[in-house]
């Protein structure tokens, strides 16, 4: 029987591998220099937000093995990808959107997670509950984004930063302990030889 070419799974794998890093990077970068402008932020938001939409598309289509990781990406990368465009063509005057739409997409991420934390332990992950952990404070970081407790550019900034790293190491913790790579994998449905009598 012919095997599925893993070659997707992982260019998939080392995108979200990639860009949970770069979530986190940026996230530090606001965290640690809070006084950016909004249009550099917007833009580096915008330009991410695409990139990690296309990763998660392709991470969909890619059919891992235990189909943990990306069963949600489809909607999730095509989301980011709308988002990232409205904040790159709109990148000066978004930033009350950015804040809102970004937090609620991290909420909903979280939420997404605990569900695959859950049934990560099903399958026998070990990690699960350090999955669960993380998407239940990227959820909370996720509402704190949209409520904004100040309104204080430099804190709202701070706050950015604090989601788009926890974001980053819940989708690097998920990527690494529930995408397995099997090299001889089967298809979905095994090809049937007919033969006519």
């Amino acid at each position: 029987m012919k095997t599925r070419s893993v070659t997707p799974m992982k260019l998939a794998k080392a995108g979200y591998i990639i860009m949970s890093a770069v979530f986190c990077a940026v996230g530090l970068l606001f965290i640690l220099l809070p006084e950016l402008s909004t249009v550099i932020i917007g833009r580096a938001l915008g330009t991410a937000m695409l990139i990690f939409g296309g990763i998660k598309l392709a991470g969909y289509f890619s059919k891992d093995l235990f189909r943990l990781a990306f069963q949600y990406d489809l909607e999730f990368g095509i989301l980011l990808i709308a988002l990232g465009l409205i904040v790159l063509i709109r990148s000066t005057d978004v930033m009350n959107f950015i804040f809102i739409a970004l937090g609620i997409s991290i909420f909903a991420d979280g939420l997404f997670k605990v569900r695959i934390a859950l049934e990560a332990k099903a399958f026998g992950i070990t990690e699960w509950l350090l999955i669960l952990i993380l998407a239940i404070l990227t959820g909370f970081a996720g509402l704190l984004l949209v409520f904004r407790p100040a309104e204080s550019a430099k804190i709202l900034t701070r706050l950015l930063g604090i989601s788009l790293l926890a974001e980053g190491i819940l989708n690097l913790c998920v990527t690494l302990s529930t995408v397995k790579i099997v090299r001889h994998q089967q298809p979905d449905v095994p090809e049937a030889n007919y033969y006519e009598l």
